[in-house]
């Protein structure tokens, strides 16, 4: 299946002032974000990738062109050529379409559309969240739904903050945890049909628009998770995952288990 990556956002809450990178350009280990989630979904098998460019594109593109596979696999050096005992990318098809500088999520998809004729069902990941949910479970759930145009990934909220419950009367009736509440929030995964494009009117939102109004209709199902699941929209988050890939705790990269890496200093491949 093809996978559509947007990665056009500006990232605001990540910017240090000092850098122009895109948000899913923030390197987590030797790699950006981009390039993690791009490496799951190849894990299990696709590989056919549409980047929406937008706000610091050429980094995108100019990262792709220059892009050292022994970065982030075993190599031999012999008589000064490279011989890769494993590769990243070799067998990836990537293409790169500017959506606009400030185009909303479901305007990007939307001048993408063409490259998606006779794509049944599709693949879209905002590229800045890592997780170790399976998406071919993800995928089978959703073609055995055919009235469904459209499923995300719903996991538990993330954020620390408790809820209030107040009277008339301003006093505090009770404290609730949000984590421990019956909540779910969208996880940046999804599975698309076509169908998704009769929803997106110009200039639309994918989530707030499109999506919303499916939900009304009964026609957006949901994918529950509750393993790892790790955004990456602030600067503390970005230090988590750091923290956690030194430690060579990397429960989003599967495909390390199936090489037989352990270990920090294996830990880039």
């Amino acid at each position: 299946m093809k996978v559509v990556l947007f990665c056009g956002g500006y990232g605001m809450r990540m910017r240090d002032g000092a850098s122009d990178l895109p948000k899913p350009m923030v390197p987590v280990g030797p790699r950006p974000l981009l390039w993690h989630v791009m490496r799951y979904y190849a894990h299990y098998g696709h590989k056919d990738f549409i980047l929406c460019l937008g706000y610091g594109g050429h980094h995108i593109k100019q990262y792709f062109l220059d892009y050292q596979e022994t970065g982030s696999n075993d190599f031999v050096l012999h008589g000064g050529e490279v011989r890769l005992l494993t590769s990243d990318i070799s067998d990836w098809s990537i293409t790169f379409v500017d959506t606009g500088l400030a185009s909303p999520i479901g305007e990007r998809l939307r001048r993408v559309r063409r490259l998606l004729e006779g794509e049944e069902m599709f693949l879209a990941n905002y590229a800045d969240v890592l997780t170790d949910a399976p998406i071919d479970a993800m995928v089978d759930q959703f073609a055995a739904n055919p009235d469904a145009v459209g499923q995300l990934l719903a996991v538990p909220p993330q954020a620390a903050f408790h809820v209030v419950e107040v009277d008339e009367g301003n006093r505090i009736e009770a404290i609730t945890a949000l984590k421990d509440m019956r909540l779910q929030e969208n996880g940046g995964y999804l599975v698309l049909r076509q169908e998704v494009f009769d929803y997106l009117p110009e200039n639309s939102d994918l989530v707030a628009d499109a999506c919303a109004v499916l939900a009304k209709e009964g026609r957006l199902a949901a994918y529950s998770y509750s393993g790892f699941w790790q955004p990456a929209d602030t600067v503390k988050e970005r230090v988590a995952l750091e923290t956690m890939y030194q430690a060579g705790d990397t429960p989003w990269m599967p495909w390390r288990a199936d090489e037989g890496i352990g270990g920090v200093a294996a830990s880039v491949g």
